[in-house]
């Protein structure tokens, strides 16, 4: 492991059975909260080459939808309160879903409430439309977000 991580020794939890499933939240029913998170918890940590479910940064319960109001709901709890790689794991979320889901639902993500020292900052960032898109302007961030979405190491 790298010397100075945030979280030199997380706790690791073993990975959920798939459900297997024959139908996409693109046809013409509800999207359902399983949806999401199967699309979303191989994403690895920025930090630990575990994925945010293996890290229990992402839970089935903390995914809530609301058709009538087009609304996803993600919370995530970061593995330590001074984690500086919260904003990174929202905007891999954010990445994540951007082209899965129709335009019509509105994404929010968020870190559990209490989970973080700087949670309205965090938040604040996470739902800025200018501030994700100018986040992924960042080659280095851009690339960190990559490789957390498409490591082949889990």
């Amino acid at each position: 492991m790298t010397l100075g991580l945030i979280n030199a020794n997380p706790v690791v939890h073993a990975k959920k059975e798939r459900i297997a499933r024959t139908d996409y939240p693109h046809a013409d029913h509800a999207v359902d909260p399983l949806d999401i998170y199967d699309f979303v918890r191989d994403i690895r940590d920025p930090e630990h080459p575990y994925s945010l479910e293996q890290l229990s940064v992402l839970s089935e319960e903390s995914i809530t939808v609301d058709d009538k109001l087009g609304l996803i709901l993600i919370t995530f709890t970061p593995t330590v309160q001074h984690c500086s790689m919260a904003t990174v794991i929202g905007l891999c979320l954010r990445v994540k879903l951007k082209h899965y889901f129709p335009p019509h639902y509105k994404v929010d993500i968020k870190v559990s409430p209490g989970s973080h020292a700087d949670e309205e900052s965090v938040n604040k960032q996470l739902n800025d439309k200018e501030r994700v898109a100018a986040a992924l302007e960042n080659p280095n961030l851009r690339q960190l977000v990559d490789e957390c979405l498409y490591s082949n190491e889990l």
